[in-house]
């Protein structure tokens, strides 16, 4: 089988549970209707946006744009890689990585959702661990940082048990109420990487794609 022109569409990361993949048309749809059956119960605060309160169809066609947006957006120097968390052959949620200027950083930030039905199984942590694995193991980094709103106890204990420290907070409105986003960093020192046992396929061909390493003229041209 040919190789993508796209390479990221080949790029597979697996736990014992889990697959994360870049998510398909048809994989946003299906992700599209997880969402809208929710992901955090209607009277807590979990997004800095709060994208997941959108009335249909306008919910369902912003979420659309967003991932198209992220992947007509890519640059090797600002990128976000949105991947589909798949469990039993059906998408259930986004564990997103992000990298501006990581060749030069070297750090990633990252962000996460599991539909509602899937949460409490400890798939989000499997899901965050297979990043950290990519970020790691994959592309050489050295900080991976996250942030959670104040009184999400399931986001802090994944943090936690993934060796995430708490480095500062930042005060936010949210739909005219006061939020605090407590920022976590785990470095390469602190990371638990023996909490879940995680396998990448088809990464080399992303990395320059991603930062590591330098694109030939015949790979990437800025029209």
């Amino acid at each position: 089988m040919p190789a993508h022109p796209w390479p990221l569409f080949d790029l597979r990361v697996r736990t014992p549970n889990l697959e994360l993949r870049l998510p398909t048309d048809e994989d946003l749809i299906a992700l599209a209707r997880i969402a809208r059956a929710g992901v955090i119960d209607e009277d807590r605060t979990a997004f800095l946006v709060p994208w997941h309160k959108l009335p249909s169809p306008a919910f369902e066609r912003q979420f659309l744009l967003h991932f198209w947006a992220d992947r007509g957006s890519w640059d090797p120097s600002k990128w976000q890689l949105p991947l589909a968390v798949i469990a039993d052959g059906q998408p259930i949620g986004i564990q997103e990585m992000i990298g501006h200027d990581f060749a030069i950083k070297h750090v990633i930030k990252s962000g996460s959702w599991l539909g509602r039905d899937f949460q409490g199984r400890g798939l989000g942590t499997e899901a965050r661990a297979a990043i950290l694995a990519l970020a790691f193991d994959g592309l050489g980094a050295d900080m991976a940082e996250s942030g959670y709103i104040e009184g999400n106890a399931a986001s802090a204990r994944v943090s936690e048990k993934l060796g995430y420290r708490l480095v500062g907070d930042e005060v936010y409105a949210i739909e005219g109420k006061r939020a605090l986003e407590m920022k976590v960093r785990v470095t390469r020192e602190t990371w638990q990487s023996q909490l879940v046992p995680v396998t990448i396929e088809e990464l080399e061909p992303c990395l320059k794609l991603m930062g590591v390493g330098e694109l030939g003229p015949e790979e990437w041209v800025r029209l």
